[in-house]
């Protein structure tokens, strides 16, 4: 299936996948409590307060498979202030029953051909430490390890990342 711009009625379906997609990448890399005490419906009422915001539900990519959103991916420009490309791939996950079926290729093909139509010139996105599938993931895409990290704090959390840069452009 094509990739798609991301709707309110996806909601639902992109909560799931973000929820399951927390819950089995990062098994063994978080807390259990943080990752057991994940709602469904607490990450449905976030993505209708991002797809009620017009620009960010613009940045908002589905794919879905068999009648479902199967995967996600959000982009842009940067938002760290001493960021090494213009654009971010903000996030993407896909449904663990989903995962090595191409979901996320064709997510991320089409993040970056957004990117570069936005007219940046190079991209990065942060992977949290660890997470050997998706660095590899990114890694096979051309994304490579620049060796920036940071530590995001989130109330009870505090999570290292790793951050990959790709440039977009020959």
């Amino acid at each position: 299936m094509p990739v798609r711009r991301a709707t309110a009625e996806d909601a639902h379906g992109l909560a799931v996948v973000h929820v399951l997609g927390w819950q089995r990448a990062y098994r063994g890399l978080l807390p259990q409590h943080v990752l057991d005490d994940l709602s469904i419906p607490d990450r449905e009422a976030g993505w209708l307060t991002i797809l009620g915001d017009s620009e960010r539900q613009a940045r908002t990519l589905v794919v879905e498979r068999d009648g479902v959103i199967a995967g996600w991916a959000g982009y842009g420009a940067a938002r760290d202030a001493d960021a090494p490309a213009s654009g971010e791939l903000w996030g993407i996950y896909a449904h663990p029953q989903y995962w090595s079926t191409g979901v996320g290729h064709e997510l991320l093909v089409a993040v970056e051909d957004a990117l570069r139509a936005e007219g940046h010139d190079a991209a990065y996105l942060w992977v949290l430490e660890g997470n050997e599938r998706a660095a590899s993931f990114y890694e096979r895409h051309g994304w490579l390890d620049d060796g920036g990290t940071r530590t995001e704090e989130r109330p009870g959390l505090s999570m290292r990342e790793r951050r990959h840069v790709k440039a977009l452009r020959a």
